[in-house]
This record gives C-alpha cells, structure tokens and sequence, in this order.
C-alpha cells in the first residue's frame, strides 16, 4: 500500500518560513513526479510546485507564480522524500498543504502530470 505522510504544517506569522516534508512509502519514486499542492477554505485545490525528472542528471522544478521566488522544493531519493521550504509567508498561502506522487512524466508543465497517490494533508496557517 503506498502511503504519502505530510509534516511540517504550523501557525506562523507573516513573512516566517516553514518546511515541510513528505515521506513516501510502499513504492519508490526516484526519477517520478513528486508536488506540492494546497487548498484554502472554499477554494478548489492548486498547484503549488513539483519536481520531475529531466531524463538526464537533473530534476526539474515547476513553480506556481504566486510562490516563485519564495517557494523552493527539493527531494531525497535515499528517503524517498520531497520537501517545501517556503520562505516570506503570506496570509494568502494559508491553506491546506497536499503532497502528490505520480509516475514518469516526460512533460514540461508539472501541473498536467498525472499524480496517482496522494497525502493527507498538512495545515498551514499565516496569521497577519
């Protein structure tokens, strides 16, 4: 059974950072797509970022405009991990955060890849 576990969530105030982290287990996903993705109260759910494979060395990252420069993901194969740092909070990221696998993409727009399994979620708060 594969198993996608956030952590990382909190109350912070604006312009603080947080981390998150999501651990995968019962399958790995070296060289798949891995995001991040959130959902506010009365919102449908957004892209947020992901990390795919370029089909050489590299990973590529996606970002959402609204987070670009403030956003960073990043990932740990050996742990079968991604993880968002976000850095320069704002009331508006306040939302529900959802980490996503999905399998090999070979697109160039991480919002279209398929993610097949999903987590639970991580609360982030961003109080004013």
């Amino acid at each position: 059974q594969v198993q996608l576990v956030e952590s990382g969530g909190g109350l912070v105030q604006a312009g603080g950072s947080l981390r998150l982290s999501c651990v995968a287990s019962g399958r790995t996903f070296r060289n798949k797509v891995m995001g991040w993705f959130r959902q506010a109260p009365g919102k449908e759910r957004e892209f947020v970022a992901a990390t795919r494979w370029s089909g050489g060395r590299a990973y590529y990252a996606d970002y959402a405009d609204s987070v670009k420069g403030r956003f960073t993901i990043s990932r740990d194969n050996a742990k079968n991990a991604v993880y968002l740092q976000m850095n320069s909070l704002k009331p508006e990221d306040t939302a529900v955060y959802y980490c996503a696998g999905g399998a090999d993409y070979s697109g160039t727009d991480s919002r279209t890849a398929p993610y097949d399994y999903w987590g639970q979620g991580t609360q982030v708060t961003v109080s004013s």
